[in-house]
């Protein structure tokens, strides 16, 4: 069936299941067999995937006219590999799909319009901002999977020594963190080069690297040179850990803070497991977690996360198929069997149960949701963060100043979005 088909056109019954379209280009039906399905899922294989392929076999269980082949796709592959599968018409019938690339794929036409199907029939269950960020041009391209935004995690232990009390602005960071290096001889605040962890910042002053409703680009505006001036200056001062610009940034920082060598981090909840194997959170109940502190405009922090999209070149039995099986893995049993399994945040309501939110981890997480800001509904904004990722990583390394970096930033994400004045 043609890419780009209309949800209201999947007339065809289960029975009728051809063997051609979607499932990776090979579907392994069988006139008088199941209908196969194939799943791409790019989750970590080791922490997160045990968990849906466990779902997966529950489903073909209760399913017995459906089977799923389940592929894991490496995440830094996945988007490349869909995008050139889905030319040809080759694509898997479902995809676990970062949020950010929602846009680019609806505008291809390599996502199906899910409004009205049994993917989306409890739609109002869902956070109402992630199913916004799940929407192109009107319509709603993906169901809400798993979500993920930044918080201000700390070890309240080391800020109880130092007395201390959990920031509420940037300024309060800086402050905090001369007294617990005083206190305790730990630095209080290690902050990231990257341009995502950046993205708070940018909030805190009302704006982020485009407007895309004004067509502009606002990387360097007086708003985001405040914004990553505030970011540069918390490298520096006493109690703030100097800039890492080394490939293994990340590592560095995630392996001090869970050891109790650094007070406080800028963190996702993909790392709650991973936290409480350190030896500062032992104590499960040691981890504090907050919204990220205020700039002048305020507080936010991005959301992200994935959705669980729909192959638009399958034929209809392989959508429908597709369907049942997305409303099953994004329902509030399902959701809560991740949570509890994976310790990922729930996308409805409903899922966040006793048992869920029992997990500090959990619990902290989501009441930082409050502050987190979709992405804007932009085709190339996942493309944004790379300009943007190196000349960050220039000027905390002091190779480019503040003014430098910005306006080669700007430069280059003016290449990526032509139509798109400049600040």
């Amino acid at each position: 069936m043609r890419r780009g088909i209309a949800a209201t056109a999947l007339v065809a019954s289960l029975a009728l299941a051809a063997t051609a379209c979607g499932g990776d280009g090979d579907s392994g039906d069988k006139a008088d067999g199941p209908v196969t399905i194939t799943w791409w899922d790019t989750s970590n294989a080791t922490n997160e995937a045990p968990t849906y392929k466990a779902l997966v076999k529950e489903f073909e269980a209760a399913n017995k006219n459906i089977k799923v082949k389940y592929v894991n796709v490496p995440f830094d592959q996945a988007q490349n590999k869909f995008d050139t599968a889905a030319g040809s018409k080759g694509a898997p019938d479902i995809l676990r799909s970062e949020v950010g690339w929602t846009p680019a794929f609806a505008k291809k036409g390599f996502f199906l319009p899910l409004d009205g199907t049994e993917a989306l029939a409890d739609q109002s269950k869902f956070k109402s901002n992630l199913i916004e960020q799940a929407k192109y041009e009107g319509k709603t391209y993906g169901v809400p999977f798993t979500t993920d935004t930044l918080a201000f995690v700390y070890n309240k232990e080391l800020f109880e020594k130092a007395g201390v009390q959990v920031p509420k602005t940037w300024e309060d960071l800086k402050k905090a963190a001369a007294k617990i290096k005083s206190k305790t001889g730990v630095d209080g605040y290690w902050g990231s080069t990257q341009a995502y962890y950046a993205q708070s910042f940018l909030h805190g002053e009302g704006t982020d690297t485009v407007d895309a409703a004004a067509k502009k680009i606002t990387v360097n505006s007086a708003e985001a040179k405040k914004a990553y001036g505030t970011w540069l200056d918390l490298f520096d001062g006493k109690g703030l850990h100097k800039a890492d610009t080394t490939a293994d940034a990340y590592a560095h920082i995630q392996e001090a803070f869970v050891n109790g060598k650094v007070a406080s981090i800028i963190q996702g909840p993909w790392e709650i497991t991973n936290f409480y194997k350190g030896s500062a959170f032992k104590d499960k109940e040691n981890l504090g977690i907050a919204k990220v502190p205020a700039g002048s405009a305020g507080q936010g922090a991005p959301t992200g996360g994935h959705n669980l999209s729909v192959y638009a070149g399958s034929d209809s039995a392989h959508q429908q198929a597709a369907l049942k099986f997305v409303n099953f893995m994004t329902s509030a049993k399902a959701q809560e069997t991740i949570a509890l399994k994976n310790s990922t945040l729930p996308t409805r309501d409903d899922a966040y149960s006793v048992k869920v939110v029992a997990d500090p981890g959990i619990a902290g997480f989501q009441d930082v949701l409050a502050v987190a800001q979709p992405r804007p509904a932009l085709p190339e904004y996942s493309s944004l963060w790379g300009p943007v990722d190196t000349e960050l990583l220039a000027i905390a390394g002091g190779k480019k100043s503040l003014d430098e970096g910005l306006s080669s930033a700007e430069t280059a994400i003016a290449k990526l979005v032509p139509d798109f004045s400049k600040q």
